[in-house]
């Protein structure tokens, strides 16, 4: 990730329009990676989680959750919000690179390949390859494709918002955002796109068998999930 947009997720942003929508949209994941948990013993990692506000909720149906953020300030109210919950651990991104190999059930990889390089995406699917277990799942999501654009994204969080209580705060957030750094940063470095094939193409060179899902987790159903186990 560019140190612009790392600064950005670390500093005070709006892209959440108000504290409902937050709430929601990490209480989605949240239910989301608890459905792909295998098994209560299960070890997972949450690639760049963001702010995790719902992780407990992951916790407790698995044995341990990670929780890595690049993000110095994210990553140190995780670590507080979680504090008296063992089965949480919030690390960053280098103490990834240490767990031992063939040690994690599941891995998710939300809404985090679209602000990477290509490279640097194809470096940590060959990661996760070698931390997965052999019978691991990885779960890439949120994926764009060349053909979703920005009113696309925005019809989506208003048909996301609109059922959930912060209809008024979306529309008002939208508008928001077109001045914002978030959207500057978008319009100067853009963000990473791939189709089906593209993304299955990258995930298959780091020795996964992939599938695209028939859902994406989150609201955004235009976007892409995809599903890779060790080959």
């Amino acid at each position: 990730m560019t140190s612009a947009w790392l600064a950005f997720w670390n500093g005070s942003h709006s892209i959440y329009v108000n504290a409902r929508h937050k709430d929601v949209h990490y209480r989605l994941i949240a239910e989301a990676i608890g459905a792909l948990v295998p098994r209560r013993d299960a070890r997972v990692l949450d690639y760049g989680c963001g702010e995790a506000l719902h992780a407990d909720r992951v916790a407790a149906v698995t044995g341990e959750v990670l929780l890595c953020e690049a993000a110095p300030r994210v990553r140190a109210g995780i670590a507080a919000r979680f504090a008296t919950n063992a089965k949480i651990r919030a690390i960053a991104p280098d103490e990834v690179e240490g767990l031992p190999e063939h040690s994690l059930d599941l891995i998710l990889l939300h809404s985090v390949a679209q602000y990477l390089k290509p490279e640097e995406t194809a470096a940590l699917f060959v990661q996760f390859h070698r931390l997965l277990k052999f019978d691991g799942l990885l779960v890439v999501s949120d994926i764009l494709s060349p053909h979703v654009g920005a009113l696309t994204d925005a019809s989506a969080l208003l048909r996301f918002a609109a059922p959930n209580g912060f209809l008024i705060a979306a529309v008002a957030g939208l508008a928001r955002t077109l001045m914002s750094d978030y959207w500057r940063l978008r319009t100067r470095f853009g963000l990473t796109r791939y189709d089906e094939a593209a993304m299955l193409k990258k995930l298959r060179a780091a020795g996964f068998v992939a599938h695209r899902s028939g859902k994406n987790i989150g609201h955004n159903q235009a976007r892409a999930a995809y599903c890779a186990r060790p080959r």
